[in-house]
């Protein structure tokens, strides 16, 4: 189907040419829903074409919408608000439409397409365990690629493990000075939380360290450089880097509990990846490129032996790309990561990067790094850029321990929707199994969808509280919404498609309206690598179909034909919400 956008655009354009005798850009046509207070469905500005008409902006939208009703069946009707033409779709054109809607299983999906994307996102440190912070990043990376997998994209689902440097090191350090012998097993957590102790425990007597060398006279500077366990921490980086067997052995085992932990929140959230990749290993090829590109003239290197690139000419700065004594640094492995993904998929066509708004420039860099190195894709990758997520009584800091862990936000998410289900009265005929999966389902979908519907860009605020409420803008508000279709169509019987259609009623036509839009909101969302496109739609549909739900009788209209009709409708509802809904990475209980 087309969109309304691009069937607008082509009818306005071709009459254009005909009233006006000259096709103008594309560009500056500008269309939108009709405001509730007039009339009309779709609105024209002709303010941007006068300078052509060469005519006063009534006289020109209403010899545009006189051609555009004598030209095209669909449209039937206009008015004009001052220079605003608002045209009004024939009853047929929506009846049509859902119709077409009906027929089309994956109704929003483009056809597939060839090129690849890559989207990193999670990319946590093996050093602690997730927390709300992380949870945006993977929110919005599992949803970007479903999205993009909607638009036709080839998407593989990706995230770059953060396992070396110092602040691993942190946490070895102060399992060895600490408690040697802990294991998950023996302490009864989950592994990632036993190194994330170690995390705190280490910055906790850092932090006392510090205090005592300044009691005994250094200055706080000083104090920090030779705090005996900071100390530690560094020799432990460089035996690790030099490959020492019983460090690269702890390092090993430490990991393997973090990643067990991991996986285990990885699968309470319904999230996959196709491929991961390490940063011990990235940093490696990354070291062994800008070697290179000093041989090539791309890169420099200082008196000190340190790595450089300029890219002042390019209206950035000049960046450290490896130390004096030859280590790397971030973008060192940034650079080794990404050749190395380009390399294990040959059809990709750009990489999305799914990290918080602190990295904004380096990414910069990084793209502009690349494009020197050559690779032509270089210039299609994106910077999916985020603010920051905070609690109602402030920020999180992993070291301190202050943080929302991701594990316990979800039983407690989990817990809140059982104690709702329970007052609701919605599980007394439920099984205990059915009873867990309804309350992960309705959890899930409030903390993700609050998360979801803010724009990426903005800082936000989670409200556990909020996010749960049935009667607002909230996950669970739209699996409510689409559980009500489920259960129209149980009533009747499943969906007939035989029957002789009617003029839709306001209310069913402003649903149908709603529908229609869902191909162009995905296109928009994939494009701009926004899912709140996605979260507001599947909102406003809701809220639509609620609307009609209260003001039109389905089981009880005046004849069976408009019965099936609405029925009909009430499923394309629910198909679309369960679509928008599965693209945000949220399930829709058939019951609620």
């Amino acid at each position: 189907m087309k969109s309304i956008e691009a069937f607008l655009t082509d009818t306005f354009l071709q009459a254009f040419e005909k009233c006006y005798g000259e096709t103008p850009d594309s560009k500056i046509l500008q269309i939108q829903k009709t405001k509730k207070e007039f009339t009309g469905d779709f609105t024209v500005n002709v303010f941007p074409f006068l300078k052509i008409s060469k005519s006063k902006p009534e006289e020109t939208a209403t010899k545009m919408g006189t051609e555009l009703t004598k030209s095209h069946e669909e449209i039937q009707d206009f008015n004009v608000i001052k220079g605003f033409l608002n045209l009004s779709f024939s009853d047929e054109f929506w009846i049509e439409s859902l119709k077409k809607i009906a027929q089309k299983e994956n109704f929003g999906y483009s056809e597939p397409q060839e090129e690849t994307v890559l989207v990193e996102f999670s990319s946590p440190n093996t050093n602690k365990p997730l927390h709300l912070g992380h949870l945006r990043n993977i929110f919005l990376g599992d949803a970007v690629s479903n999205i993009l997998r909607a638009a036709g994209k080839k998407v593989v689902r990706t995230q770059i493990i953060n396992d070396r440097g110092i602040h691993i090191c942190k946490s070895m350090v102060a399992f060895m000075e600490f408690d040697p012998e802990a294991t998950p097993e023996n302490t009864g957590k989950k592994g990632d939380h036993l190194v994330g102790d170690f995390y705190v425990k280490f910055d906790q007597e850092f932090k006392n360290q510090i205090r005592v060398l300044e009691e005994e006279g250094l200055s706080h500077d000083e104090a920090k450089e030779q705090a005996p366990i900071m100390m530690k921490a560094r020799e432990t980086l460089k035996k690790w880097e030099a490959g020492d067997p019983d460090t690269v052995a702890l390092w090993e085992k430490m990991n393997s509990w973090v990643y067990a932990g991991f996986d285990v929140t990885y699968e309470a959230l319904n999230i996959q990846f196709d491929k991961l990749y390490h940063e011990s290993q990235t940093y490696l090829k990354g070291r062994d490129i800008v070697r290179d590109g000093v041989k090539n003239n791309l890169f420099y290197q200082k008196e000190n032996g340190s790595t450089w690139v300029d890219l002042t000419d390019e209206g950035l700065d000049e960046k450290l790309l490896l130390r004096a004594d030859g280590t790397a640094v971030y973008m060192t492995q940034d650079i080794g990561t990404a050749i190395l993904r380009a390399n294990d998929f040959p059809g990709l066509k750009s990489m999305v990067y799914t990290v918080g708004n602190e990295q904004d420039y380096h990414f910069q860099v990084l793209f502009k790094i690349l494009a020197k190195l050559g690779y032509s894709w270089a210039s299609d990758c994106y910077h999916l850029s985020y603010g920051m997520v905070e609690l109602p009584d402030g920020k999180m800091k992993s070291r301190e321990g202050n943080v929302v862990d991701a594990d316990d936000l979800i039983r407690v998410m989990k817990e809140n929707a059982k104690e709702q289900g329970v007052d609701r009265g919605n599980y007394e005929e439920l099984s205990s199994t059915e009873r867990e999966d309804l309350a992960k389902k309705v959890s899930l979908a409030a903390l993700k969808y609050f998360i979801l519907k803010v724009d990426p860009k903005k800082n936000m605020t989670f409200d556990p509280k909020e996010s749960i409420d049935l009667n607002g803008d909230t996950g669970p508000f739209i699996q409510y919404t689409y559980a009500r279709t489920a259960s129209i169509l149980q009533k009747a019987g499943g969906v007939n498609t035989d029957f002789t259609y009617s003029t839709p009623e306001n209310y069913e036509r402003e649903v149908i309206k709603q529908l229609y839009r869902f191909p162009e909101i995905i296109a928009e969302a994939a494009a701009k690598y926004n899912p709140a496109s996605v979260a507001r739609y599947c909102f406003e549909t809701a809220k639509l179909y609620n609307t009609f739900y209260q003001n039109t009788p389905i089981f009880h209209a005046s004849g069976e034909n408009i019965i099936q009709q609405r029925v009909l409708l009430s499923a394309q509802v629910g198909k679309v919400l369960k679509t928008g809904m599965d693209l945000l990475g949220i399930e829709v209980p058939e019951r609620f």
